[in-house]
């Protein structure tokens, strides 16, 4: 045992100081080295992440950052992949991948889910990929503040922000919604409805979808809906209700009234709660 134990402690340190060699460190070294701490010598490059990307699928994803995790034996690596933010675990000896919550024990905090709320806080997309002339509108035409928002008629979340919507419409005449649909695919019938609902570009109809009303299936050459599914897809678009703003902020999932608002103003999202 002894001897086992003396063979572990010499393959770490060789380990230690072969890293040292590294001449591109993602972080430096202090003056101390690895002597007191093996946890400082430890290096992974950008490139071999690319590596670990590709084998991961996903080869076209920017690399955000790469830290320390809040865990010892973690680097925390932060991407975008198709335009939404991700957020994964490599350990020290680069052979696995760690995708899940770091809970920190003491606090109760999902550390993971921390540094996920600042990615999603910092999100951009690019607006002008959005083609608002294949939108409904919501509100005057004319109004300044514009927001796009992705939505499915089979959706309920989506319904519910549709009324939340209106009463923003009703209070802030410079607000207008651009309302783009997005039929997903586990809503069996939210194709048609969709393809239906813009053959004759009828709001009053997607608002009979969202209250469960039957809508008449109509048929025409309405190409927008495979239109708004390939731009919501090249935006990391993948849920609904999605809301986006000129400058290329990103909300998904309902908001009422008054944090929509918040939303749409740049409030900040902890700005906002405390309210």
């Amino acid at each position: 045992m002894v001897r086992n134990f003396l063979l572990l402690f010499a393959a770490v340190f060789l380990g230690c100081a072969l890293l040292q060699l590294n001449s591109n460190p993602l972080r430096a070294m202090d003056q101390s080295g690895c002597e007191k701490d093996c946890y400082k010598c430890h290096t992974i490059s950008n490139e071999e992440i690319k590596d670990i990307l590709k084998k991961l699928r996903a080869p076209d994803a920017e690399i955000l950052s790469v830290q320390d995790s809040p865990l010892k034996g973690l680097w925390e690596v932060s991407i975008v992949n198709k335009g939404k933010p991700g957020l994964f675990y490599v350990d020290y000896s680069k052979g696995f991948v760690v995708s899940g919550s770091i809970v920190e024990v003491k606090s109760g905090k999902n550390k993971t889910a921390e540094h996920m709320a600042r990615l999603q806080e910092s999100r951009r997309v690019d607006f002008s990929k959005i083609p608002l002339n294949q939108a409904l509108i919501l509100g005057d035409p004319a109004a300044p503040k514009k927001v796009a928002v992705f939505t499915d008629p089979d959706c309920p979340y989506c319904g519910t922000l549709h009324q939340e919507m209106e009463k923003v419409v009703k209070e802030k005449k410079d607000v207008v919604f651009y309302i783009l649909l997005y039929p997903l695919s586990f809503h069996k019938d939210a194709y048609w409805k969709s393809k239906s609902i813009m053959c004759n570009r009828s709001l009053k109809m997607l608002e009979d979808a969202f209250a469960k009303k039957e809508i008449p299936r109509l048929e025409c050459d309405s190409k927008e809906i495979d239109s708004n599914i390939k731009v919501a897809e090249s935006l990391g678009i993948t849920g609904t209700p999605t809301l986006v703003l000129p400058d290329g902020r990103v909300n998904t999932g309902m908001l009422p009234a008054k944090k929509l608002i918040d939303f749409i103003n740049g409030v900040p999202k902890a700005e906002s709660k405390a309210k």
